[in-house]
C-alpha cells in the first residue's frame, strides 16, 4: 500500500476531503473537526479566503470557515457571502442560508452554481435547503441524492473561486476583506451586547 499524500496544496487537501466523507448535509455530531491537524494545515497554505473557508467547511471546522466569512459578508464580496450562506446551510440554520442565498442570487458565483437553473435559480436552492431541513427534523427524504446536490453546489463554488483567485498563496488576506454594512454591524451588537446571545455551532 503506497503512503498517502501529502497534504500541502489546496487540490491535495479538497480532494482528501471528499474522499473521506459524503459532502457536508446535516450538522455534524461534534463541534470539533473532523481532523483537528487539518486545521492548521489549511490554515498554514495562506489561500484566498474564499477558498480557505470551504476547505474548512468539508473538515467540519464551522468556527474557522465562520471567522473568514465575517470578513467578507459584504458586497463586492459576493462569493464571500455566497459562502457564508453554505455554511449557515450546512450547520443548520436554514432561514439564514436561505437570506444570504437571496443575497447573492443575482451574483456570478451563485448564478454558476446553479447554472441550469435559469432564473428559477434562487427557487430551485430554496427548495433544496427546505429538503435538507426536512430531512433533518422529519427523517424524510433521500440523504444520498442530497448529498449529491451538495457535492454538486460546493464543486461548482470551489471551481468558481479557483478560477477567480487561483490556489497559490494569498499572503494579505486583508486585502480580501469588505467593511460590513449597517444590517451586520446592528447584528454583531446584538450578539455581543444586546442580550441575543453567542453564535451556536
Amino acid at each position: 500500500m503506497s503512503p498517502p499524500p501529502a497534504l500541502d496544496s489546496f487540490d491535495a487537501i479538497y480532494t482528501h476531503l471528499l474522499a473521506s466523507r459524503p459532502p457536508p448535509l446535516l450538522p455534524s455530531a461534534s463541534p470539533s473537526p473532523h481532523s483537528k491537524p487539518l486545521t492548521h494545515t489549511i490554515a498554514s497554505l495562506s489561500l484566498h479566503p474564499t477558498l480557505e473557508a470551504l476547505l474548512h467547511i468539508l473538515n467540519s471546522d464551522l468556527p474557522s470557515a465562520h471567522f473568514l466569512c465575517r470578513h467578507m459578508q459584504n458586497k463586492p464580496a459576493w462569493e464571500g457571502m455566497y459562502i457564508h450562506g453554505l455554511l449557515h446551510r450546512v450547520e443548520g440554520d436554514y432561514r439564514n442560508a436561505e437570506a444570504w442565498y437571496g443575497n447573492v442570487a443575482e451574483s456570478e458565483a451563485f448564478r454558476n452554481s446553479w447554472s441550469g437553473e435559469g432564473e428559477h435559480g434562487l427557487e430551485n436552492a430554496k427548495v433544496f435547503i427546505r429538503k435538507i431541513e426536512k430531512l433533518r427534523k422529519e427523517k424524510v427524504g433521500d440523504k444520498a441524492e442530497l448529498e449529491k446536490e451538495s457535492g454538486r453546489e460546493i464543486e461548482a463554488l470551489v471551481q468558481w473561486c479557483k478560477e477567480h483567485f487561483g490556489t497559490g498563496r494569498f499572503e494579505d488576506a486583508t486585502k480580501a476583506w469588505v467593511e460590513p454594512g449597517e444590517k451586520e454591524r446592528a447584528i454583531a451588537a446584538k450578539m455581543i451586547v444586546g442580550g441575543e446571545g453567542w453564535r451556536q455551532f
